[in-house]
């Protein structure tokens, strides 16, 4: 069998894919060509040995902020990808109806792939909140408009719903997103918060498919934790997503749901301006959150590849390493801990393992390292973060002015003729 990259020797997790075990994976073209133990190598133009290693299809982050530049909570996503394993970043609302021709163009020198879901607010994401508080802004029929003529960027519909995002309006601008979803076909993601509205009133609202991102925030959960709401919303078919964000992701609250068996449908980041330096970091360390609670790797990485890939509708083959899919595959180490985690209010956990990422391909091709961009002036840091800022800069300046070798790493490259 000919192929153009071979992966070798390592545990396979796909649970999309129906490949969990010893596999071989063979590329060619930029799409998965097998996944078989001991696959020929003859025909093989690069062999990767990754014997000891953890394989998954590229990891699917179903809420984030990629509208850099443009918005207050936008990030660019390649930098993260490369040492990630995030290879389909879903952009969680930063445009709206009047931005979206704006936010396609920034797509077009990402190295990553960005569906995204449309904000119910046509001003999208700009500011830091209050994009409801004028209702003029949530324009049923613009919005359909808009989806219907970017159908093949915007895979579901994004509506905030809290006491400073919403204002007065109460769960309004979520009636006007469930419109647009239903004349669309597809799903609606609801961003919870404080009261009012309360959790309850928006869970009534929703149907079999809709997504409640933030699912284990604290501040929208109150001290019940796991209302009678929540768990019939769970029964009916409603999605929990993690959504860890800057204010999104408790631990108490998390176990709480679990224990009352509302597991997870997907695990997220909300990756964005000011929870990029912490407390998120990236997907892997939320996905090591998720199993300081007790979850198997195997429910996680599903939580991260083929549950968001689904719950969305995205392209067929997306979040799978089956053969016919695009080649977006993650390399990972697995590390043994103990690893101290923390959420957003403090609260401290251990996990025994996490994944690190050695390695992330898109369509076959090895992404290159890239630096970040600093972060914005808007942006809150505390001390020990700009310090660390600081030292991270300081480290690589140091390892970038060094010679790359020494006399004995060279050769000599144009040798002088002599008589």
């Amino acid at each position: 069998m000919s192929g153009d990259l071979l992966f070798t020797g390592g545990r396979v997790i796909d649970v999309g894919g129906g490949h969990v075990g010893r596999f071989d994976v063979a590329v060619h073209g930029g799409r998965i060509a097998a996944v078989a133990p001991d696959l020929p190598r003859d025909a093989t133009t690069e062999v990767v040995d990754v014997t000891g290693k953890v394989l998954t299809p590229g990891l699917v982050d179903m809420h984030t902020h990629v509208h850099t530049g443009a918005t207050y909570w936008g990030i660019d996503p390649d930098p993260v990808a490369w040492y990630s394993g995030v290879t389909t970043w879903v952009d969680a609302g930063s445009s709206g109806a009047y931005s979206v021709d704006a936010f396609r163009a920034s797509l077009r020198h990402r190295r990553v792939r960005v569906p995204a879901l449309l904000n119910i607010s046509a001003v999208g994401l700009t500011g830091r909140t209050g994009e409801n508080r004028e209702l003029d802004n949530c324009d049923v029929d613009l919005a359909i408009e808009t989806m219907r003529d970017n159908r093949d960027l915007l895979v579901g519909v994004k509506v905030r719903v809290d006491r400073e995002t919403v204002g007065r309006h109460g769960v309004t601008p979520l009636r006007r997103g469930i419109a647009v979803a239903e004349a669309c076909a597809v799903p609606v993601m609801v961003h919870i918060g404080a009261a009012p509205p309360s959790l309850d009133e928006v869970l009534a609202l929703l149907r079999p498919g809709d997504i409640i991102t933030h699912c284990a925030s604290a501040i929208a959960a109150g001290p019940g934790r796991v209302s009678p709401a929540m768990r019939d919303a769970y029964a009916n078919g409603v999605l929990l997503d993690i959504g860890h964000g800057s204010g999104g992701f408790a631990f108490d609250t998390l176990e709480a749901q679990l224990e009352a068996g509302l597991v997870p449908h997907t695990i997220s980041t909300d990756l964005h301006a000011r929870c990029l330096y912490g407390p998120v970091f990236d997907l892997p360390t939320t996905m090591a959150k998720l199993l300081a609670v007790g979850l198997p790797v195997e429910e996680v990485v599903a939580a991260t590849t083929i549950r968001p890939a689904r719950a969305l509708g995205l392209p067929e083959g997306v979040g799978t390493l089956a053969p016919g899919a695009p080649a977006d595959v993650a390399v990972f180490r697995v590390e043994d801990g103990p690893f101290e985690l923390v959420d957003v209010h403090q609260q401290r956990r251990s996990a025994k393992q996490r994944l690190v990422n050695e390695a992330t391909y898109i369509a076959g091709r090895l992404l290159p390292p890239l630096l970040p961009e600093p972060p914005r002036p808007w942006i809150p840091l505390t001390p020990e973060q700009r310090q660390a800022l600081n030292r991270r800069t300081d480290m690589l300046r140091a390892m970038l002015v060094t010679p790359l070798v020494g006399a004995d790493g060279l050769t000599e490259q144009f040798p002088v003729t002599r008589n």
